[in-house]
């Protein structure tokens, strides 16, 4: 296993927060969606507190679709650290930890790589937690059911441009389904640990399903096969807690 700061502070200053917009038909408002510097509103519900969170299952649960030792390192190597370095970051900044880290996201740009880092890491690695679980669901349903077919035209349409997303991010990042400010559906993807509710991010939503597609999320069972994760990450998937995402706006 590679250590873990090994790319987490790869183009803290070059990078601008590009992202792949799949499907461009579907987001209308593109333009103005991409240059805003509105805040993306997350319901209080939502929000996530700087600490890391129990996993909610066992390091096995997800096999054979990810391997217990690659859950077991990812969550208590990769992503604790993620969250202790973006506590480090706020006591050296400033930031209440009693407030949600989406506060800080949305204001992303007035702080340093190291928050951007780990802040983003943390928040991206609690919500990839939530959006997988043991046998996943067999696919959506009722309004998330809907709208991913109003958008995409059906869930087999979306599962592809959100793989595609995921295949095709060069080096490491994530895909995300998100929800605009304009409450359509939309796919992109973001580079290292950042996410759409970043200020600097080209295309701002709020996340309902994001895919790690780091090495350390994949390599010690699929090594350079991303492309057969990505497609194994559909078993595992939660749209119990999409759907909640989706309809808490």
């Amino acid at each position: 296993m590679k250590p873990i700061h090994r790319r987490d502070f790869i183009g803290n200053s070059a990078m601008a927060g590009v992202a792949t917009i799949i499907g461009l038909p579907l987001l209308s408002s593109f333009t103005e969606l991409a240059n805003t510097s509105e805040p993306v509103f997350v319901p209080a519900q939502l929000k996530t507190g700087f600490d890391q969170l129990p996993l909610g299952y066992a390091y096995t649960a997800l096999e054979p679709n990810i391997d217990a030792q690659t859950m077991e390192i990812h969550y208590t190597k990769h992503a604790s650290a993620y969250s202790k370095n973006a506590k480090e970051a706020a006591a050296a900044e400033g930031v209440d930890v009693s407030k949600p880290v989406e506060d800080v996201l949305a204001k992303i740009s007035k702080y340093t790589p190291k928050m951007r880092n780990n802040a983003g890491g943390h928040f991206n690695h609690e919500l990839f937690w939530r959006c997988m679980a043991p046998g996943g669901n067999t696919q959506p349903t009722g309004k998330l059911s809907d709208a991913i077919n109003q958008s995409f035209g059906s869930l087999d349409k979306m599962k592809t441009q959100f793989s595609d997303a995921a295949k095709t991010r060069f080096g490491s990042g994530w895909a995300w389904l998100i929800l605009t400010g304009d409450k359509k559906l939309a796919i992109s993807s973001t580079p290292n640990q950042d996410n759409p509710l970043m200020d600097i991010a080209e295309v701002k939503g709020l996340p309902l399903l994001g895919l790690d597609v780091w090495e350390h999320a994949y390599y010690l069972k699929y090594q350079n096969r991303r492309a057969e994760y990505v497609e194994n990450f559909w078993k595992v998937v939660n749209w119990n807690t999409v759907a909640e995402r989706f309809e808490s706006k």
